[in-house]
């Protein structure tokens, strides 16, 4: 116990690592160049710890990692400081299989973009608390293999196609089981063309393959780089708890079946648009964004045969439970030409307060369910149908952090219609209970696990006077 004491209060994490080594017996060098860094790693054995000298290096040649750890002595590649050992030039690291439980910490990568690569058959690496701002066309990180982590890093001043992370995988079958949290997505340009997410998760190949991955407590600000920002082209996914603000650009669900998209924050961007089918929308909250909710008007339906590339016919999604503060549009559904609309959406127990019409619908929409919705102040409830909503005032209040919350005495507590099971949480990562509160609040003395997300809770934690800008 003394010795876990002494660590915690510990601040220079080589040193850590160094004492760590003497006492465990864990294999801790530090390396001066990066021919001496790839020299180390092709003789890692699971335990080592290699840490780079803080400096600037310029890379001709790939760092190469194939070296295989294990989940309890898994190979680190470290920067002596976090920000200290920085990688510019026209390589980076390169993980290939068969590598698995690699971490690759702290790191500044300013070297050419589409350099910083997991390979297929990879499994179980790990990139945290680095800073990316890799210059030129292609992605900032290429994700391949499954079981990856992907956390604290930020991903920043990016003016040129391509991806901050474009995840892939194997034949038809996207990568498995990842889980990217809690990195900071900033500045990101627009472009002309498409070909520029900020996150693109698949491609229409794999769309129907599941995923199970996770992506969640992210914050992405001022990123503009196309028409979308996050871009799902996979199915089963869990995108929950991320801010999403100030950013000119969609998060859209392009491709692919039952992903949850729950507990996120949308602040003044074209919030999301959802395509597929079999999706559960809920606890959310959109503020000043245009629109907050678009349901996709289909020019094929993929189950019947379309083509993976078609924008599918969105069929028995779920937007429940979510709140929605002064958008210039609410709930959309833009028209198209021949376009096959969207068939059996149920819209229930949201909270529409403020700004334009809480739905326009072009069609076709047919089977459409509507229960429990509050409309207040809005212009009107435009196409959503009579019995589906009540006009009254929801008493939402601003709280410290600027967020609309549900007060003592609200209409909505304990009054949703229907009992919806897939529904489990509320913004704050609050179990609902009994008869479930409307909107993405639910009133609760539970544990906060979730909330709206600044810069400074994400990211690499390089300091701001270390940050390329």
């Amino acid at each position: 116990m003394g010795v876990v004491c002494y660590f915690a209060g510990m601040k220079n994490p080589t040193l850590f690592v160094l004492f760590f080594g003497v006492v465990f017996g864990v294999r801790a060098q530090t390396v001066p160049s990066l021919s001496a860094l790839q020299t180390a790693i092709d003789k890692a054995a699971p335990g080592a710890v290699i840490i780079l000298a803080n400096g600037l290096y310029t890379a001709s040649a790939a760092i190469t990692v194939a070296r295989q750890g294990t989940a309890a002595h898994p190979i680190t590649i470290k920067a002596e400081t976090v920000g200290g050992a920085e990688i510019a030039g026209t390589a980076g690291f390169s993980i290939l299989a068969p590598a698995s439980h690699i971490i690759i910490q702290g790191f500044k990568f300013t070297h050419s973009a589409s350099r910083a690569v997991m390979a297929p058959g990879t499994s179980y690496c790990r990139w945290t608390h680095n800073l990316f701002q890799t210059p030129g066309d292609g992605e900032d990180l290429l994700l391949n293999g499954s079981d990856h982590e992907v956390d604290y890093n930020t991903f920043q001043h990016k003016d040129a196609m391509g991806r901050y992370i474009a995840v892939r995988g194997t034949g038809s079958q996207i990568a498995e089981r990842l889980h990217i949290h809690h990195n900071y997505f900033f500045d990101q340009k627009p472009q002309k063309g498409n070909g520029a997410e900020t996150l693109q998760f698949g491609l229409s190949g794999y769309s129907l393959s599941n995923s199970n991955s996770v992506v969640e407590y992210n914050v992405f600000e001022e990123c503009a780089g196309e028409n979308e920002l996050i871009s799902v082209k996979a199915s089963q996914l869990t995108i929950r708890y991320n801010t999403i603000r100030n950013c000119p650009a969609q998060f859209t669900l392009r491709h692919g079946n039952r992903s949850s998209v729950y507990g996120n924050y949308f602040i003044n961007t074209p919030g999301l648009r959802i395509f597929g089918d079999d999706h559960t929308i809920f606890s959310n909250y959109f503020e000043n964004c245009n629109p907050a909710i678009m349901v996709g008007n289909g020019d094929g339906e993929v189950a019947d045969g379309a083509k993976l590339t078609s924008h599918d016919r969105p069929d028995r999604v779920l937007i429940a439970f979510n709140t929605l503060v002064n958008n210039a549009a609410n709930i959309l559904q833009s028209g198209r030409a021949n376009g096959l609309g969207a068939t059996d959406i149920t819209i229930a127990n949201n909270i529409i307060q403020g700004g334009g019409p809480a739905a326009k619908i072009a069609g076709p929409y047919t089977g459409g369910a509507w229960s429990g919705n509050i409309v207040n102040g809005a212009g009107g409830p435009g196409d959503m149908p009579e019995g589906g909503y009540a006009m009254t005032d929801p008493r939402l209040v601003r709280d410290a952090s600027g967020i609309f919350r549900l007060q003592a005495g609200s209409p909505a507590v304990d009054a949703a219609a229907g009992s919806y099971p897939a529904i489990t949480v509320d913004m704050d990562g609050q179990r609902r209970t009994g008869v479930f509160d409307k909107g993405a609040d639910e009133v609760s003395v539970a544990p906060v696990v979730a909330h709206v997300l600044s810069a400074d809770e994400v990211g690499a934690g390089i300091p701001a006077g270390a940050r390329i800008l």
